[in-house]
């Protein structure tokens, strides 16, 4: 779903998922029920010793504005706790791409991903600290707010009781929230980077295989959502450092075609079609009259025209208009930009010297897994 920004802290956008929009209504509203209150007023007379009347939060209108502010309060103690990780992130010179809030709570997107155990460590509890410290603040608040302010103290009362619960679910090792890449810090002291991750991933699938029981079994959609959310970026996160350790130390130059077969702009597609049956490159660099590369074309873009067209159209007409990037370049790096585009032009000294693909990144992957297989055995 589409994110807005709403604002700015320390040059790290703030963003509200539609999700969240969608959802931020609903809870205010189950907040605002009379059982909720009845509850939570329970829970905050028996930690505080301050008493409620139940009748004055029960009435109609403070209901709602009990529920609204409980709501938003909420999602502002979400917002400080990805503050917390994104505060020490900083300190190690690691950027945050943004902060965004969603039905879930919130993630704090950083640019690069520390291997240091001991800095993933301490950004990750960052988060479940900012919490507590949030809910001490809040309790303390609970404590100084004079008996008339009803719907002040249960709102301070109720985010110092969610804070707690928020850093106390947030610790558990459900690989990617903060216990789990605590846990994965953790591991990583006495193993490689990449083994403590599939460890700590299978451990956040086995969470997610549990959450989702529990929400099946409880009629509960949020648990069911987490369940996949935790699915979802636990396996992607371990396939994605996996192909980091398949690919450290190469660069785009290392794994390019060179040399890659040309074709015309001024060819036909029905041309082109024969030429491929010929050279049986699935990659062709298109050039203009004078040699220059304009552009790539592959067996896909042909299918963009018709069939009585073939014979007319320019190969001009359905190639690709593909990013340049530096031989030089880490080929890590450069795979969401070849993902993006399906391929990338390669370039050394201002001249194009091959192309390249996924399928390159393909080839390139299965030698490297095949020589560690290798030396293992």
């Amino acid at each position: 779903m589409r994110s807005y920004t709403i604002t700015e802290i320390w040059d790290i956008p703030i963003r509200i998922n539609t999700s969240l929009l969608i959802f931020l209504p609903i809870l205010a509203w189950l907040i605002g029920s009379g059982q909720q209150i009845e509850l939570y007023a329970g829970f905050i007379d028996g930690l505080t010793g301050a008493g409620f009347d139940l009748s004055r939060l029960g009435a109609e209108t403070t209901r709602w504005l009990i529920g609204i502010t409980a709501a938003v309060g909420l999602f502002v103690s979400v917002t400080l706790h990805e503050l917390g990780h994104s505060w020490v992130a900083l300190r190690y010179d690691i950027e945050i791409e943004s902060i965004t809030l969603w039905i879930l709570g919130g993630i704090a997107s950083l640019k690069t991903l520390p291997k240091e155990w001991d800095r993933e460590f301490w950004i990750a509890i960052a988060g479940p600290i900012t919490s507590v410290l949030v809910a001490a603040v809040c309790y303390a608040a609970v404590l100084v707010v004079p008996d008339s302010l009803q719907v002040t103290r249960f709102v301070l009362g109720y985010l110092a009781i969610t804070n707690l619960l928020l850093a106390g679910f947030n610790l558990l090792p459900a690989f990617p929230m903060d216990g789990g890449r605590i846990f994965r810090a953790l591991l990583a002291r006495s193993r490689p980077y990449g083994s403590a991750t599939r460890i700590a991933a299978r451990v956040g699938v086995l969470f997610a295989f549990l959450f989702a029981i529990v929400g099946v079994l409880n009629f509960q959609l949020i648990l069911l959502l987490l369940a996949f959310f935790i699915y979802g970026a636990a396996t992607t996160e371990s396939r994605t450092v996996l192909l980091d350790e398949l690919l450290e130390g190469i660069t785009i130059g290392d794994i390019m075609t060179r040399e890659p077969a040309t074709v015309s702009a001024d060819a036909t597609i029905e041309e082109f079609g024969d030429q491929l049956l010929r050279d049986r490159h699935s990659v062709h660099l298109v050039t203009d009259a004078s040699g220059a590369v304009v552009g790539v074309v592959t067996l896909e873009d042909l299918r963009t025209a018709r069939g009585n067209d073939r014979g007319s159209t320019r190969i001009e007409a359905v190639m690709q208009d593909v990013p340049r990037i530096e031989s030089t370049a880490d080929a890590f790096d450069t795979l969401p930009v070849v993902n993006q585009s399906g391929n990338v032009l390669v370039e050394e000294a201002g001249e194009i010297v091959g192309v390249l693909s996924q399928s390159d990144y393909a080839h390139a992957m299965t030698i490297r897994r095949g020589f560690q297989s290798s030396i293992g055995a």
